[in-house]
């Protein structure tokens, strides 16, 4: 199995490594042609013929003022015709299919912006289907230290509780992989595309020698999401940028009693400002209320969470914070601080801070902190 991880997390390695240095500023046309994937040996081009990003602020303003266009012509209307026209809005809320280039103006809102390149929210960024994307950080963290080890993890079901103690050091490794890919764009009029994504994240005692160096924990993310552009406007300069609906697959295949598993319909909503952006993610457990592996994972990993990034040079800052809206006993969450540094052109040093309850899903209810060093060579943004 050691084996096995250790050449999926190589070759994710060089995928991402490739797709960072395409990100970083190519040398020669011929590095660019060593490109494997159309969408970034495209970006690739773009960037070595000089050709300028677009500015998401003239973007958007551009859009306002077509969308102000649009509504000072419309014709004066009775009653029936207002009711009608707002039921188009209504249907066309995420859509704008037109060759009015104002309508064309509309759907570039945000041309450029943070969620925009890594969503491909306007028009004129999509870059087609089954394109393998980043997703989220991929990262590879050889010391990761915790302040309190779980070698008896439990749950509310008796099935699913270590009666005997493990072996576990407080140092390990960890490592994540995350990709994703377009599977459909353009349902609904301009707007509305299906994404695929997957993420798979491991601990691994390689430290244990006492224990044969065991994956401790792997959780593996297969999620599929409905997403369409937004452009609306904020106060302070934030913009809404997208919404999102969708389902998620969490679990980390191991038999009784460390088996973990849930099922969740997700919802999306992304905001930016300038080097800033803000995702939030409600959602909502899926049960068939049959026997449970961990019954109550909801007040531990939460209903919900939030992430904050922030872009600043070569340095990518995010902090994600997650609760089970409750209170009481049931009141529990946790923190995560992320820090992407530049330390070489394929990728970014890295320095991961966890504090709270489910850093994994065999820890869903432990609580502990991590303090985790190494490389990422694909962060949030």
């Amino acid at each position: 199995m050691r084996t096995t991880a250790t050449a999926c997390l190589a070759t994710a390695l060089a995928m991402a490594g490739a797709s960072a240095s395409a990100q970083d500023g190519p040398a020669t046309l011929e590095a660019c042609a060593a490109i494997a994937t159309d969408a970034q040996r495209l970006a690739c081009y773009d960037e070595f013929a000089g050709r300028a990003t677009p500015d998401p602020a003239q973007a958007d303003a551009a859009a306002d003022l077509a969308r102000e266009s649009l509504e000072a012509e419309a014709p004066e209307e009775d009653n029936a015709s207002r009711r009608e026209r707002a039921r188009q809005n209504i249907r066309g809320l995420f859509a704008f299919d037109s060759s009015d280039p104002r309508a064309d103006a509309v759907a570039n809102a945000g041309q450029g912006s943070l969620l925009d390149t890594r969503w491909e929210l306007a028009a004129d960024s999509k870059l087609g289907l089954f394109n393998v994307r980043a997703y989220k950080p991929v990262y590879l963290l050889p010391v990761v230290w915790t302040s309190k080890t779980n070698p008896l993890p439990s749950s509310p079901n008796p099935r699913n509780t270590v009666t005997d103690p493990q072996q576990i050091d407080s140092v390990e490794a960890k490592f994540q992989l995350s990709f994703k890919t377009k599977a459909a764009e353009n349902i609904f009029g301009n707007n509305g595309d299906l994404w695929l994504g997957y993420t798979q994240s491991s601990r691994w005692q390689v430290y244990n020698g006492d224990q044969s160096r065991p994956f401790r924990e792997t959780n593996y993310e297969p999620e599929v999401l409905l997403v369409f552009r937004n452009g609306y406007g904020l106060p302070g300069g934030w913009r809404g940028r997208m919404a999102a609906v969708g389902f998620t697959h969490q679990s980390n295949g191991r038999g009784d009693p460390l088996s973990r598993s849930w099922n969740r319909l997700m919802f999306n909503f992304g905001f930016d400002s300038e080097s800033w952006a803000l995702v939030a993610r409600p959602w909502v457990r899926i049960s068939d209320g049959s026997d449970d592996d961990n019954p109550d994972i909801e007040d531990y990993m939460g209903r919900g969470d939030i992430t904050l990034t922030h872009v600043r040079g070569g340095h990518r800052y995010t902090l994600m914070a997650r609760h089970s809206l409750r209170t009481g006993d049931r009141s529990h969450g946790a923190l995560q601080f992320d820090w992407g540094f530049p330390i070489h052109r394929a990728f970014r040093g890295h320095v991961q801070i966890f504090s709270g309850y489910g850093e994994s899903l065999i820890d869903y209810n432990h609580r502990a902190t991590y303090i985790g060093v190494g490389i990422s060579l694909q962060d949030w943004l």
